[in-house]
């Protein structure tokens, strides 16, 4: 491996311990990732123990990630102490095996707007939760396709109504439309 893909995996490691840090703190995860800490850890000493196979553009990065390492563990570190000395509230609940975040029963979606943006918002935030990306929601197609969901349903399984669900099973969300109870 060349040492600048070398330094592009610390890069990808630093940005992957930001993220699990993150999901700690958030209370996605119940424990402080130590072992991505450790790895991070482990890459940037053996850079600086043979800092002479670096050329001058090479170091120059290094420098600029282990001090950005540098920052966030200092960061990290802090909050981790405000948390044990109380002064950071404790993450929320974890997540519990199957989580429920909301029903919504439609039966024409296109005079029930306010039922389908109060399901999109749900969607969003079970995303959120669980540090899936939420970006790619587009608000006009969402409603698309819960209109062409419902009417799909309602003409296949004969039914009036449709109720879609937002839940969270094993960490991860789960979006499911079936035929509402009458």
């Amino acid at each position: 491996m060349t040492v600048d893909e070398e330094l592009s995996r610390l890069e990808e490691y630093i940005r992957r311990l930001k993220i699990e840090y993150e999901a700690y703190f958030s209370g996605g995860k119940p424990h402080p990732p130590s072992d991505a800490v450790f790895r991070v850890e482990q890459v940037i000493k053996n850079f600086a123990s043979d800092a002479g196979r670096l050329n001058v553009s090479q170091r120059f990065r290094f420098n600029g990630l282990s001090q950005r390492y540098a920052v966030h563990n200092d960061l990290w570190r802090k909050r981790l102490r405000s948390r044990e000395e109380g002064r950071e509230a404790a993450p929320r609940r974890p997540l519990a095996e199957t989580d429920s975040v909301a029903r919504i029963v439609c039966c024409d979606p296109d005079r029930e707007q306010a039922q389908v943006d109060k399901l999109l918002h749900a969607l969003v935030n079970a995303k959120q939760r669980v540090g899936e990306r939420t970006d790619d929601l587009d608000p006009a197609r969402f409603r698309k396709f819960v209109c062409e969901k419902t009417t799909q349903l309602k003409r296949e399984l004969g039914c009036d109504r449709v109720q879609f669900s937002v839940t969270i099973k094993r960490g991860r969300v789960r979006f499911t439309a079936v035929e509402a109870d009458s």
